[in-house]
């Protein structure tokens, strides 16, 4: 494919060895407003920024419905999946979502649920002589999330590692993918068993509870959904909580690193949290792109993008762009005090509008819990001892190395007064 240049050489090679790093890379070599690519044999354009989030999230311009590749779909999303819907069918099943994952009462919830988790969980840590903290949080999440959504659990340690497990392997080939395939085939078993026994009265839903809710659900043709997806569809429920795992490590490697952070964030704040909280999803690596394919003939910015180009929107490269953030590779939650994100500015778990197009739902529950999560990590007292606490970004996704090991974990110190507003 020329558009008037050479060749465009395959980049899948590149994009595995550069992860995060292969999109602004490739964006800092070119004068281009759009950085053009062949991934997997499909001519591939990359676009960021505020209007290229607009763009991208226009169901005019870009289809998700056969972007998706077959291993993202058995390991992270799902097939039959919302994720793999457009047009009245996505709406009528992200209604759905948007139900369960957002407002007041939904956020208020889960976090609640989640914060008493941590809190039963804090006690055991604290007898042992070392715990890891991205292997509690994501027990903590999975517990919390699962008693939220009406899901009993008799075994947490194996629902949260195989939760952990498709998040983990969903853009890697060998063993990290395969675990996560294995993951992913145990768990809609396991959760299509519940739907069925719920939908024959041997088991029960809690009135409104996410099982409740997916179990009556029906879809743009009236129909209900069929027990695989609806299995699926609890797993798109509960498994973006136990992915917040990352975030809750990253917290861990940032009040490591920024002492004087801890010490503001141990403070009774809600918004210095709040800011952290947005800080830590725009600094630390999760989504490096999300992608589409352009429904028609389009152009961007002059630059012609033929029908059924993949296109992808440079996540991590907008949440670090200098022209959007001064000092992007600074950690510093200030920027955020007083002054929310605007809605297409800061889009680690991608852009536009939750109620009508592909923004992750559950965005304002990832924030709250991370508001309430933090500060609790903050107020324990622990040594982190010696270990491997990089966070490589050509590994997708990125997480740090060691997991985060703390000793000597004790009780939280009592908050100091709260800060004046």
């Amino acid at each position: 494919m020329h558009l008037g240049s050479a060749p465009i050489a395959d980049s899948s090679l590149a994009l595995l060895a550069k992860g995060y790093a292969w999109l602004p890379d490739r964006r800092a070599r070119t004068a281009r407003s759009l950085v053009r690519a062949r991934v997997m044999g499909r001519h591939t354009v990359a676009l960021r920024g505020p209007e290229a989030v607009r763009f991208f999230y226009d169901e005019r311009h870009v289809a998700r419905r056969t972007a998706l590749p077959g291993p993202v779909l058995s390991t992270l999303f799902g097939h039959g999946a919302v994720h793999t819907l457009d047009g009245a069918e996505h709406r009528a099943r992200k209604g759905m979502f948007l139900d369960l994952l957002t407002g007041r009462e939904a956020v208020t919830g889960v976090v609640e649920s989640v914060g008493a988790a941590w809190d039963e969980a804090v006690p055991t840590w604290c007898a042992r002589p070392s715990v890891v903290l991205f292997d509690e949080a994501s027990r903590v999440l999975t517990r919390g999330v699962c008693r939220w959504a009406g899901i009993p659990v008799d075994d947490v340690d194996g629902v949260a590692r195989d939760l952990v497990a498709m998040v983990d392997g969903f853009a890697t080939p060998g063993p990290r993918h395969w675990r996560a395939r294995r993951a992913r085939s145990r768990s809609e078993a396991w959760l299509c068993r519940l739907v069925e026994d719920v939908r024959a009265g041997t088991a029960g839903a809690p009135e409104g509870s996410a099982v409740d809710v997916v179990v009556r659900h029906r879809d743009a043709d009236g129909r209900p959904l069929d027990p695989h997806t609806a299995a699926v569809e609890l797993l798109n429920v509960i498994r973006p909580t136990a992915a917040v795992a990352w975030f809750v490590t990253y917290a861990g490697h940032a009040l490591h690193h920024r002492p004087e952070v801890r010490e503001r964030l141990a403070r009774d704040d809600p918004a210095y949290a709040m800011a952290f909280a947005h800080e830590l999803r725009r600094f630390y690596p999760f989504a490096p792109f999300v992608g589409g394919r352009a429904t028609t003939d389009l152009e961007w910015e002059g630059e012609p993008i033929p029908a059924g180009t993949l296109i992808l929107l440079d996540l991590f490269g907008q949440n670090h762009d200098p022209d959007l953030w001064s000092d992007p590779y600074t950690f510093d939650p200030e920027r955020f005090v007083g002054r929310a994100p605007r809605r297409d500015e800061l889009v680690p778990q991608g852009g536009g509008d939750p109620a009508a197009g592909h923004r992750c739902p559950g965005e304002d529950i990832t924030v709250a819990l991370l508001s309430v999560l933090a500060p609790r990590l903050a107020r324990l007292e622990y040594r982190v001892p010696g270990q491997d606490l990089r966070i490589p970004l050509n590994r997708l996704p990125s997480r740090v190395r060691s997991g985060l090991v703390l000793e000597a974990v004790r009780a939280p110190v009592p908050a100091p007064d709260a800060v004046p507003v």
